[in-house]
């Protein structure tokens, strides 16, 4: 009988080093799953390249904007009916989200019980995507009806550029 209780104290002990899987509100780890804050990240991304702001991505999707922050954040998973329905409103494949995620880091992360304080499974955090520039020249460009207008400011783009680096 002893080696029965032995066993299953060394399996608890293993159990527990585990890191537990976040289910519904308040449970498991306080990091935020990586797949999530990625998600979010990109959600944020569309959201500022189409010019919306939170409140009206929140109302288009009939949330609150704190909801959609928490989306934005990761600290909230979004469900896939919500996935699906901002996916129309932001004119996205559901691919989109999951664009340039890695699941490498995720299986180091897991491994160790999310020891790592950096965050895993990002192929680059300083994404120039992301960057509020980049987002802001996207979304100017796009304003522009005229096709012959946005080829016109991409020659002109290009011009500048190789001025630039030759001197």
């Amino acid at each position: 009988m002893a080696k029965i209780t032995t066993e299953k104290k060394s399996a608890e002990k293993v159990v527990k080093k585990l890191p537990t899987p976040r289910r519904g509100r308040g449970g498991g780890s306080d990091n935020p799953d990586p797949v999530d804050v990625h998600v979010g990240a990109r959600l944020r991304q569309r959201r500022g390249i189409l010019g919306f702001s939170q409140e009206k991505l929140a109302d288009a999707l009939g949330l609150t904007f704190q909801q959609v922050q928490k989306y934005e954040r990761g600290t909230n998973r979004i469900s896939a009916s919500r996935l699906w329905q901002a996916c129309h409103v932001l004119d996205v494949p559901v691919s989109y989200f999951f664009e340039g995620f890695s699941d490498k880091g995720r299986a180091k992360t897991l491994a160790s019980g999310l020891a790592e304080s950096e965050q895993l499974g990002f192929e680059d955090d300083r994404d120039i995507l992301s960057r509020k520039e980049t987002l802001e020249l996207v979304r100017l460009y796009y304003t522009l009806d005229d096709e012959n207008a946005r080829r016109n400011i991409m020659k002109a783009l290009r011009n500048m550029v190789e001025f630039y680096q030759e001197v």
